[in-house]
């Protein structure tokens, strides 16, 4: 083999047998922001184990509190019962910080965040991020959820919240509410789902929006956090789930990366289409995208459906490839390079002879 192979092989061989970097959020604060995740989950399930509603081992096999049920009075849609159990991983609150890193957002700053109660376990990862980084989160959530979410009807988000809360692990008032579901007015709930869900939103006294127009909701929307933000400007907004008003109906949005987007690179339609993500992104405030799990695990080195729950003291996601492998292939690269020119001189020299 040539000069040129054995030092690509050697090159390579030294970067593969190095330590593997440090994946992505594992530091201090990924760290953090997963112990946070993992105190509020034995919280949630302490809770339900002591009152109810009791935890279902066959779905929330691994006892976290923040599975709901198949089908309920206030189950808005379907859902994949992989997707919220891998949500309820302390890892993804260790992930959230790296991408609240890449919006630029950190000690001090306001975050919005739009949250169907479908995905409990990101709206409780993206609060322990914030918590972490120092963020001040600015919560607005559709109580409705889709299949084993937070749709049980005693155990709706507000539980969950009221749960950590009064356990003092996190305390975040959410600066309105909406029922979610078809226009975000509980489209598609029965009537008695509907009528559970009004009560609960009126109990709290919060601002509660129920306007079925989408210009009409979204501009009550981004008042809301405005006026919650005391005037700050918004760093990042969090979308969590699918609801009418923060996607709202342009099929562009389908094209979303789940995770960090910057702004500039989200389509904006017409008012009449545009929801929360597309408003925030018309006013250049970046948006991290929480819908497609198996593409977000992807996409930050998550595990998909664990079992048992990876520990949280090694903080964040793990990258996809644990050693420079970039490095590597152009190693492999250039030696296979430098063989085939060894080939190719080797030929040559008996043509000659």
């Amino acid at each position: 083999m040539t000069g040129l192979g054995l030092w690509s092989l050697a090159f390579g061989a030294l970067f593969y047998f190095l330590p593997p970097l440090p994946a992505p959020g594992t530091d201090e604060e990924a760290r953090r922001a997963a112990a946070l995740m993992a105190r509020a989950v034995a919280a949630l399930r302490e809770r339900r184990e002591s009152s109810g509603p009791p935890i279902d081992p066959l779905s929330d096999i691994n006892r976290t509190g923040l599975i709901g049920r198949e089908d309920t009075s206030i189950t808005t849609s379907p859902g994949r019962l992989e997707a919220k159990r891998t949500t309820a991983n302390p890892l993804v609150a260790g992930a959230l910080v790296r991408m609240f890193r890449e919006a630029g957002a950190g000690r001090g700053d306001v975050a919005a965040v739009g949250a169907s109660g479908s995905f409990p376990g990101l709206i409780l990862a993206t609060l322990c991020a914030a918590a972490a980084r120092g963020i001040e989160p600015r919560l607005i959530v559709s109580l409705g959820a889709s299949r084993w979410g937070a749709n049980d009807p005693g155990w709706t988000w507000l539980e969950m919240s009221d749960c950590l809360r009064r356990a003092g692990v996190l305390d975040v008032e959410s600066a309105a509410l909406s029922l979610g579901g078809g226009r975000d007015g509980g489209g598609g709930l029965p009537e008695n789902g509907r009528v559970l869900l009004e009560k609960k939103i009126e109990e709290t006294g919060l601002p509660f929006i129920r306007e079925p127009d989408l210009p009409k909701n979204v501009a009550a929307r981004i008042a809301l956090f405005e006026q919650s933000a005391g005037g700050r400007p918004i760093r990042v907004f969090v979308n969590i789930g699918g609801s009418f008003a923060d996607m709202g109906t342009d099929g562009e949005v389908l094209k979303l990366r789940p995770g960090f987007n910057p702004a500039g690179e989200i389509f904006v339609p017409p008012p009449d289409r545009r929801g929360v993500v597309q408003e925030m992104a018309r006013r250049g405030i970046p948006v991290i995208h929480l819908l497609f799990v198996q593409g977000l695990a992807e996409r930050y080195g998550l595990p998909w459906d664990p079992v048992p729950l990876p520990g949280a003291g090694d903080g964040g996601s793990r990258p996809a490839l644990s050693r420079p492998a970039g490095i590597v292939l152009l190693s492999l690269y250039l030696a296979g390079v430098a063989f085939g020119l060894f080939r190719i001189a080797r030929l040559g020299r008996r043509l000659d002879d």
